[in-house]
C-alpha cells in the first residue's frame, strides 16, 4: 500500500522528490545511494530510460535515511488512517511478532535476494503496526526478488514479463503502461516476441494455452522460492497469521489503500 497511498506522496514531495522520483527512491533507498544500474536489475520490469530520469538526481535532493525516514512516517499515517482504532490491538501485535519472525528467518537465505536483504538490514521500529509492515516489506521483496529469478530462467525480459502480464488480464493494461515507462514502440515490439515464441495472440494479446502453461509456471516458482520464509512458523503459524491479517487486509482495501488509480504518474 505505501506506493499508493497519498501520505507517501506528499512526504516525498516535500523532500523534493515528486512522483515518480519518490516511489523509486523510497524503494530503493535501503540499497544507499546507488545509481540507474542496480534500480534497473532489482526492480526489473521498468524502462531504464525512466529510472535514468531519477538516479543520481534524487540523491542529490535527499539523502536515503531521509527518504526511508518519510515512508515510514507515511506508513504509520496511513495504517492509522485505514485501521482506526485496531491499529493498537492485540492482534496487530501477535500478527507482527509473526511475521517479524518469518522476514527475520528470511535472512538465512540471501543469496540472490538484494532487495530483501537490503530492507532486512534496517532497522526495526518499536510499534506493532509498523513492525508488520517492515516484515511484510522484507517478505514482498524476499518473494519478488524471487519471482525476478524465476523470470530470467524462463528467459524473460522485464518489458515481456509486463505484457505477458498484461496478457493475463489479471492487471489493468493502463496502469502497469502508466507507472513502468516504456514507450508503445517498445511494448509492440515486446509483444510481437512474445507471439513469435507463441506466449501470446491477437492484437491485443491474450494468453495462448502456451501463455498460459508459462504464467501457471512462473507462479509456482515464484512461490516454491518463497517458501523459506514461511518456514519456520510451520502451518500452525502460517494460518494464524492469515487468520490475523485477512481483516486488516479488508480494511486496507475498503479504505482505498490499494486504488491503482493513486499509483504515480509516469513522468515527473
Amino acid at each position: 500500500m505505501i506506493y499508493f497511498v497519498p501520505e507517501a506522496h506528499e512526504r516525498y514531495a516535500a523532500l523534493g522528490l515528486p512522483a515518480p522520483a519518490g516511489y523509486f527512491a523510497s524503494r530503493a533507498a535501503a540499497l544507499g545511494p546507488v545509481g540507474p544500474g542496480p534500480v534497473v536489475a532489482t526492480f526489473f520490469n521498468f524502462s531504464p530510460d525512466l529510472v535514468a530520469r531519477v538516479f543520481p538526481a534524487a540523491w542529490e535532493r535527499a539523502t536515503p535515511a531521509a527518504v526511508l525516514a518519510a515512508r515510514r512516517d507515511a506508513a504509520d499515517a496511513a495504517l492509522t488512517r485505514a485501521l482506526g482504532d485496531a491499529v493498537r490491538s492485540p492482534e496487530v501485535a501477535e500478527a507482527a511478532e509473526l511475521a517479524r519472525h518469518a522476514a527475520e528467518s528470511a535472512t538465512a537465505r540471501p543469496e540472490g535476494r538484494p532487495l530483501s536483504a537490503a530492507h532486512a538490514a534496517l532497522p526495526w521500529p518499536d510499534q506493532p503496526h509498523l513492525v508488520l509492515w517492515q516484515a511484510q516489506t522484507v517478505l514482498r521483496e524476499f518473494r519478488g526478488d524471487g519471482h525476478v529469478a524465476a523470470l530470467v530462467l524462463a528467459g524473460l525480459t522485464g518489458l515481456e514479463a509486463l505484457v505477458l502480464h498484461a496478457a493475463s488480464g489479471e492487471v489493468p493494461v493502463r496502469f502497469l503502461r502508466r507507472t513502468r515507462g516504456w514507450t508503445g514502440e517498445q511494448w509492440a515490439d515486446a509483444a510481437e516476441r512474445l507471439r513469435g515464441r507463441g506466449l501470446v495472440e491477437g492484437d491485443e494479446p491474450t494468453l495462448t494455452d502456451r501463455g498460459r502453461a508459462q504464467r501457471a509456471w512462473l507462479e509456482a516458482a515464484t512461490d516454491r522460492l518463497a517458501t523459506p520464509a514461511y518456514e519456520v512458523l510451520v502451518a500452525e503459524g502460517c494460518a494464524r497469521l492469515t487468520e490475523l491479517t485477512r481483516p486488516l487486509s479488508r480494511a486496507v482495501v475498503d479504505a482505498g489503500l490499494l486504488d491503482v488509480d493513486n499509483a504515480v504518474p509516469r513522468r515527473a
